[in-house]
């Protein structure tokens, strides 16, 4: 079990460089970001039932912070949580993913999501109905460009003719995909065919329960079932939590950190710490 971090990072929270290197000198394993390029004022309900916290109206771009965080660290995992697939051009985000796993060193995750936030999909030109599969040719046509030297990709979705694209990937065939969402058959199929882990938000749903389900899913696909890893984003700092997540086969919780200034994070992640010597 490995135990890393998640924050919104805004433009009135501790710095991503500065966060970096806290989280690494501590021992945490990995840092995740998220991503909303804006926020529709019409925006829909928060699926945190409340009002939408003001942090995602200010979210910094993922790829500019995770590049300032790879600047000052060695070893740990920097990774999106979530990057809004069907939000961006296939070959323009290929290249920002290969070129952070290049600076990084290999260390990227690219940990993806299709989105809830339906008039922010629309101002992005997407069908908010057809966004898993357009999704899905977003990742196999990047997929394409990080593993061939001439690549093209034919879709309903994506389509370009034979390109070349570099840098490559550190990471073969390609950065890690850890999948968010809940369990339901779409996701199913998607981490089944193309994903490399599932990241479920705790709380949401009995997450342990439906790892069983997963497996069955990912075997079905003809993969074995062990391949495809569960890591559980939001975890509660709570020992009995992480533990029962660890007997269940999870390979990670991330925990939140608030979006806030330098000295209130430090105060978070040292609580955090005792965590860590277990």
């Amino acid at each position: 079990m490995e135990l890393g971090v998640l924050i919104f990072p805004t433009d009135l929270s501790i710095r991503p460089a500065e966060l970096a290197a806290e989280v690494e000198e501590r021992g945490f394993g990995s840092l995740f970001v998220t991503e909303h390029t804006h926020i529709p004022t019409n925006h829909s309900p928060w699926p945190g039932g409340a009002p939408l916290p003001d942090e995602y109206r200010r979210t910094l771009d993922p790829f500019v912070a995770l590049a300032a965080a790879s600047a000052v660290t060695s070893r740990i995992k920097l990774g999106t949580g979530i990057c809004l697939v069907p939000q961006h051009d296939p070959i323009v985000l290929a290249k920002e993913v290969a070129s952070l796993d290049l600076v990084s060193g290999g260390r990227f995750v690219f940990g993806i999501g299709v989105g809830w936030n339906i008039p922010e999909l629309e101002h992005h030109g997407v069908d908010p109905k057809k966004r898993f599969a357009i999704t899905r040719e977003k990742v196999l046509a990047m997929k394409e460009l990080w593993t061939k030297d001439e690549a093209s990709y034919s879709g309903q979705y994506v389509r370009f003719g034979p390109s070349w694209s570099w840098p490559k990937p550190v990471q073969q065939p390609g950065p890690p995909i850890w999948m968010g969402g809940s369990l339901r058959d779409v996701t199913l199929r998607s981490i089944a065919e193309y994903a490399d882990a599932w990241m479920p938000i705790h709380g949401r749903n009995s997450i342990a329960d439906q790892i069983p389900t997963l497996r069955a899913a990912v075997a079905d696909a003809g993969r074995d079932p062990d391949s495809v890893e569960v890591h559980i984003f939001g975890c509660p700092p709570k020992p009995s939590v992480i533990d029962s997540y660890a007997e269940a086969g999870v390979r990670s919780c991330i925990l939140g950190l608030p979006p806030a200034p330098s000295d209130t994070v430090r105060r978070v992640l040292d609580g955090y710490q005792a965590l860590l010597s277990r």
